[in-house]
């Protein structure tokens, strides 16, 4: 077949779907989390595009388009931002905003949660429940999909859990749960 006739993506819409929710789950996020998305796509529609727009568009003047580095680069930058948006929007659309200071106080695992536990090497570690588009593993994040957060929702302190792992199947200890305190109200 003529190379004239295929489409070729540059993966495109490869990162649109990424990262995967379980089928029939929403897509939970903090406020923060979910703050720190939109203020993204803001800055991307309000100032990133347009000037990378401005500077395509004097480089298209300028004439000859086939050597031109700063129209081809930005032509490119232009398909990464617009692909990115496309990204964040539907992201957003499908965000269930869960604020986990609502347990404050309470030492059940829930999204939003920082929990330290202890496993069968009695290693401590602490890790903080976070929605997929958020987490940050070097932040001590993980989402709320992960096996280690699947397996400590809904345990309390004191609890031992069984954890899957590659290796086989390891009990490990809840110690501690924290949740951040309410925001307090100015009046």
């Amino acid at each position: 077949m003529s190379k004239a006739f295929t489409r070729e993506t540059d993966g495109e819409d490869d990162d649109l779907a990424l990262p995967h929710l379980p089928a029939g789950s929403k897509n939970y996020i903090t406020p923060l989390g979910y703050a720190t998305l939109r203020n993204e796509l803001f800055e991307l529609i309000d100032n990133e595009r347009p000037r990378i727009v401005d500077i395509v568009h004097w480089a298209a003047s300028n004439g000859d388009r086939s050597e031109n580095g700063d129209y081809l680069y930005g032509k490119k930058r232009l398909r990464e931002i617009d692909r990115r948006i496309r990204f964040l929007t539907k992201r957003l659309e499908i965000a269930e905003v869960t604020d986990p200071s609502a347990h404050h106080g309470r030492d059940q695992v829930f999204f939003g949660c920082t929990v330290t536990y202890v496993d069968e090497a009695n290693v401590e570690r602490t890790v903080t429940i976070m929605g997929i588009d958020e987490a940050d593993s070097l932040k001590g994040q993980v989402t709320w999909v992960s096996p280690i957060a699947r397996a400590l929702l809904k345990a309390r302190e004191g609890d031992v859990v069984k954890l899957v792992t590659p290796v086989g199947v390891q009990e490990v200890e809840v110690v501690e749960v924290r949740y951040p305190a309410p925001a307090v109200e100015k009046t």
